[in-house]
């Protein structure tokens, strides 16, 4: 699903551009769940921008789902993005819309149609203990609520790929536990999932292979 070779990402900064990731190389198969782990800095946000496509690599060669992403058309980027899910570090909700308007986005673009999108919604924000927020606004949630609304977004389609960046970060640990778990039913169902954390506790809880990075150079793929 994933190949990376000698994949490089530089940022323009002023006059000058910063290396943040450097010869990047791993395969992870169809149906893999890998920890994303480094200290900060180390390039695990980058590595994701990568993956979700919001930026294309500097140097090097990548692959999503058989595509070479380098040369790929807008076109098959906008398709392989509907096959990803994403848990922004920053949530990125719409302020203006309700939380089940959040979620529903997605399935909108998608064309689902809207009898099926209310029972998608209403049980993923249910699941997500929000049943009763489904028409708050983002600014009236707390920083967990809000986190889980972003998971919520990014899962209800019940995308082939996974790309969640510190998604557990304003969550105690009973509610980073309960995601964690939803993240392992959707792994289990099929879905390749790609977890950037610092909470040490999860990663020992809940072994499993993983990507660790450090100031912009893989230091083991899995």
């Amino acid at each position: 699903m994933i190949h990376l070779r000698e994949v490089g990402l530089r940022s323009e900064r002023g006059s000058s551009g910063v290396d943040v990731l450097r010869s990047i190389s791993f395969d992870i198969p169809a149906g893999a769940f890998r920890w994303v782990l480094g200290s900060s800095g180390a390039g695990k946000s980058s590595l994701l921008r990568l993956l979700n496509l919001s930026v294309r690599p500097t140097t090097g060669t990548m692959e999503l789902f058989g595509v070479a992403v380098p040369r790929a058309r807008r076109s098959a980027l906008a398709k392989l993005r509907r096959r990803t899910g994403t848990v922004f570090q920053d949530l990125r909700l719409l302020p203006e819309l309700s939380v089940f308007d959040n979620v529903a986005l997605r399935l909108r673009l998608d064309g689902m149609p809207e009898d099926r999108i209310e029972l998608e919604v209403t049980e993923m924000l249910r699941w997500v203990g929000l049943g009763r927020k489904l028409q708050a606004r983002p600014p009236q949630l707390s920083g967990g609520e809000q986190q889980r609304v972003a998971v919520a977004r990014a899962v209800v389609h019940r995308p082939p790929l996974l790309l969640a960046d510190e998604p557990t970060g304003a969550l105690d640990e009973p509610q980073a536990v309960r995601l964690m778990q939803l993240f392992l039913e959707l792994n289990q169902m099929g879905s390749t999932v790609l977890v950037a954390t610092h909470n040490e506790g999860l990663t020992r809880r809940f072994p499993a292979a993983a990507i660790r990075l450090e100031r912009g150079t893989l230091l083991t793929d899995g």
